[in-house]
């Protein structure tokens, strides 16, 4: 086992999060989101104890199914999910239907996956307006989705609450009320979106970073420079990504359904102050994941709205 999975970093709430997790986002076929558990499954038994899950992703039950079936005890686990944005209305219900669906009493961290609200269908997670634009709800704000979380913090059905897919702006808005700091904030991150302004903004709060597409798809991956330095010290262009992460202490989620690039993926190297250097200069503002639809919307908000310009 990788002595990088047994590696934590310290929440605002004074729990530990392992620095390496495991992300459990798959297509939106519920068939394939069913066939989660044995990879999973798998991330548990080479050592992973930090599982990255969300009730739109369908895999909440998956990985309630994989963490039994490993016997593993729940307190050595660290598991997250997210509000989706269509229950920013029913929050207590949500956290209650997440928490049956995993099997479990408690979830480490929740997450409020979007800033915004969409309208919600208990038929389909992503409605549409006619024009092919997400029917978003504007009858309430992230304030009042925020004031629901901390509710659930309290009840212990969670341990620590945190955003998802937020931005400076987003969060100054949302600290005028919020009587509870995040402890995570959980965004696209990779070589070619940096997010180094947002990043120092956090630590600054005290609030921890996790990447999500951390490696960039194979678009970064394929990274000439990124491929020379993997090169350099005989590691893939994974690891280099991965690492260049962690140097940064931010938490990373690559998700994998392969036992082999399962065991790859925590393989942290050191890398020197020059090769850091080189890889930051790869910054481009560049995302390669929620990136602006037809409409010049990411998910139903501009980006000026969303705060990602």
């Amino acid at each position: 086992m990788s002595e990088w999975l047994t590696k934590t970093l310290t929440l605002n709430t004074g729990a530990k999060i392992p620095i390496v997790g495991l992300g459990v986002f798959t297509s939106r076929d519920p068939i394939e989101q069913a066939k989660a558990t044995p990879w999973v499954l798998t991330a548990l038994q080479a050592g992973y104890r930090h599982i990255d899950t969300a009730w739109i992703y369908g895999t909440e039950k998956p990985v309630g199914d994989a963490i039994k079936a490993s016997g593993i005890p729940r307190e050595e686990l660290f598991i997250t999910t997210k509000l989706p944005w269509n229950h920013t209305k029913r929050v207590q219900w949500s956290i209650d239907q997440s928490l049956k669906n995993a099997g479990l009493d408690y979830f480490d961290l929740y997450l409020v996956h979007w800033p915004h609200s969409v309208a919600y269908d208990e038929n389909e997670p992503r409605p549409r307006n006619p024009d092919g634009q997400i029917k978003l709800d504007e009858t309430g704000n992230f304030n009042d989705t925020w004031a629901e979380m901390e509710k659930v913090l309290a009840s212990g059905k969670v341990k620590a609450i945190g955003l998802s897919n937020f931005s400076i702006k987003t969060m100054e808005e949302l600290f005028k009320t919020a009587k509870v700091m995040p402890a995570m904030l959980q965004v696209e991150m990779h070589p070619y979106l940096a997010q180094n302004e947002l990043l120092a903004y956090c630590k600054e709060k005290g609030i921890t970073v996790t990447a999500y597409a951390p490696t960039g798809y194979a678009i970064v991956r394929k990274d000439p420079t990124v491929g020379e330095i993997a090169t350099h010290y005989g590691a893939t262009p994974t690891q280099v990504i991965l690492s260049w992460h962690v140097g940064r202490g931010v938490v990373v989620i690559p998700k994998s359904a392969d036992a082999g690039r399962q065991k790859e993926n925590c393989q942290i190297l050191n890398l020197s102050e020059v090769d850091v250097q080189i890889i930051n200069g790869l910054e481009r503002n560049q995302r390669v994941c929620n990136k602006p639809d037809e409409f010049g919307n990411v998910s139903g908000w501009s980006m000026e709205r969303l705060g990602w310009m």
